[in-house]
């Protein structure tokens, strides 16, 4: 039987925020400011698969370690707590995906469903919608061919729909899904709520971290770079100088969610939205880290299976509607980003 460390107060109130996830690279940041925001007011309850740390715990009132896909887990949280929110960040990521695609759908598909459904259940209870945030991805897109993407340029949230990884397949089934609980949940009946499940989710690019060392994922060409040479280590990146992403820092991704989180439901014309900040190459990028490490020895060795995925990705996302809808910004554009977020910090981290 899974235990809470603490059980949720009594009442309808405003409920307890549950953060699914929350010992993965966006959670710690994520933890932090919502313990900000919320301190003393809210109940906050993270789960994770494996234990949290004691700088995230902190942060939290009751922790959970397990699957999400597991139907005890979200039976013990529903037992204990009255969930009004549900930051879900629980994944199973690009690359691992794509070595064991079921097992990434059981995860991300039938985990997210889990989650949606005990969103709905808390909202049947409350009798009023809760909110549910959903980090999705540039992966939900896929385009055809490189020419086709270098066409395209710039694209909104209803174009080139066809990923071609697991991870994509399933960041799209889950916005889907959620648009049903949104939308059409219990449709035949009578009782049924105009919207059960507040569902808000924003289709991240590539995200730059000073705080957490890159593990791989497709997009990581950019910040491996950055620490390679913070080490005095050379790079063989494994995609062509050419190849082109949209790209965010982690602290403009955390901001954008929280402001999403926080726009008013009225406000909202449309459940997912693009957020982007810069679209360098990957030649633009080793160029900006040759500003700052002038000694790191980068060649190109593209992988392609890997240049094929990040090919299948647009060139770069317009986030005009969350610009329009709750006044998306971001704070760190590509020099920015170096000079006053990842190279000062990195070089902290590495004693430079």
């Amino acid at each position: 039987m899974i235990e809470p460390k603490t059980r949720a107060p009594s009442g309808i109130g405003l409920g307890s925020i549950l953060v699914t996830g929350a010992g993965g690279e966006m959670g710690h940041a994520l933890l932090a400011q919502l313990a900000s925001l919320w301190h003393g007011k809210r109940e906050i309850v993270a789960m994770d698969l494996k234990e949290l740390s004691p700088d995230r715990k902190a942060h939290v009132q009751a922790t959970y370690t397990g699957d999400i896909s597991d139907p005890r887990l979200v039976e013990a949280i529903a037992a204990n707590h009255d969930i009004s929110e549900i930051w879900h960040l629980a994944a199973l990521l690009s690359t691992r995906g794509e070595r064991s695609p079921e097992l990434a759908m059981q995860v991300n598909v039938m985990g997210s469903a889990n989650m949606l459904r005990l969103a709905a259940e808390s909202a049947t209870r409350r009798k009023c919608p809760v909110k549910f945030l959903f980090p999705s991805t540039i992966a939900a897109y896929g385009v055809a061919t490189l020419e086709a993407k270098r066409a395209a340029g710039t694209i909104h949230e209803g174009q080139c729909l066809e990923p071609i990884t697991m991870y994509g397949v399933n960041k799209r089934a889950v916005e889907e899904l959620g648009r049903y609980y949104a939308r059409h949940y219990r449709l035949l009946n009578t009782d049924r709520m105009e919207c059960t499940v507040d569902f808000r989710a924003i289709r991240f690019p590539g995200i730059i971290s000073a705080d957490t060392v890159p593990t791989g994922g497709t997009s990581d060409y950019g910040p491996e770079m950055l620490h390679c040479a913070a080490q005095g280590k050379a790079y063989a990146c494994f995609v062509r100088p050419d190849a082109r992403i949209p790209f965010m820092t982690m602290p403009d991704a955390v901001r954008s969610i929280m402001e999403l989180a926080s726009a008013p439901r009225e406000s909202l014309s449309q459940l997912v939205y693009n957020v982007s900040a810069f679209a360098p190459s990957a030649e633009e990028i080793a160029a900006k880290v040759r500003e700052f490490f002038p000694k790191v020895e980068i060649t190109y060795v593209p992988t392609p299976e890997r240049q094929q995925i990040v090919d299948s990705w647009p060139e770069d996302c317009d986030d005009s509607a969350a610009r329009k809808d709750w006044g998306w910004k971001p704070e760190h554009d590509f020099a920015k980003a170096f000079s006053e977020y990842l190279v000062p910090k990195i070089k902290v981290r590495y004693g430079i």
